[in-house]
């Protein structure tokens, strides 16, 4: 290991608990993965990793994935989903997440306008043209990442506008019950 990347590990191992460092790769995982793999990332034992892990799993922020005889773990992508959604409606008014979509499509726009393409896929064929320069191939594949980020993004706020109703409603019923019960 380099010293740099010791001091990394060292950084990581004394600003966050063992748990927490756990959580952290645990959340961000793309892949199903095993105990081990996770305690190694994680830089934390394998018994605190694998009762956080069960905890984890216990409160639905994981699912785990029997592959063969190995047991891995992945993010609960639905639970994930619901969370962001959630958040979103809880931080924003309906008037600012319309104004995001209107500034991602403004963007949008003005990328598919600069490259005279219509996708961020026809976008990213474009970058096999032997004729680009460093500069231009690295806006080029900046574009291509912010478009396909503005397209997620675009698909969580139109689900959270879609909601918003409903999840004011159940707020306003969860309030009324606790003001009815005081």
């Amino acid at each position: 290991m380099s010293e740099s990347s010791r001091d990394v590990v060292q950084s990581w191992s004394e600003s966050m608990s063992a748990r927490d460092r756990i959580r952290a790769v645990a959340e961000t995982l793309r892949e199903p993965r095993s105990v081990n793999w996770i305690s190694e990332q994680a830089d934390a034992a394998w018994s605190t990793t694998n009762e956080e892990l069960q905890d984890l799993v216990d409160r639905g922020q994981l699912r785990r994935v029997e592959a063969g005889e190995t047991t891995r773990y992945q993010p609960d992508y639905t639970q994930l989903l619901f969370e962001e959604i959630r958040t979103l409606i809880e931080e924003n008014t309906r008037e600012e997440l319309r104004s995001e979509l209107a500034a991602i499509t403004e963007e949008i726009e003005e990328w598919q306008a600069t490259y005279d393409v219509e996708t961020w896929e026809e976008l990213e064929q474009s970058l096999a043209d032997g004729e680009l320069g460093s500069d231009e191939l690295r806006d080029r594949r900046e574009a291509i990442a912010g478009w396909e980020e503005n397209l997620e993004d675009r698909r969580l706020i139109k689900h959270a506008l879609a909601l918003y109703s409903d999840v004011e409603a159940a707020r306003e019923r969860l309030n009324e019950y606790s003001n009815s019960r005081q």
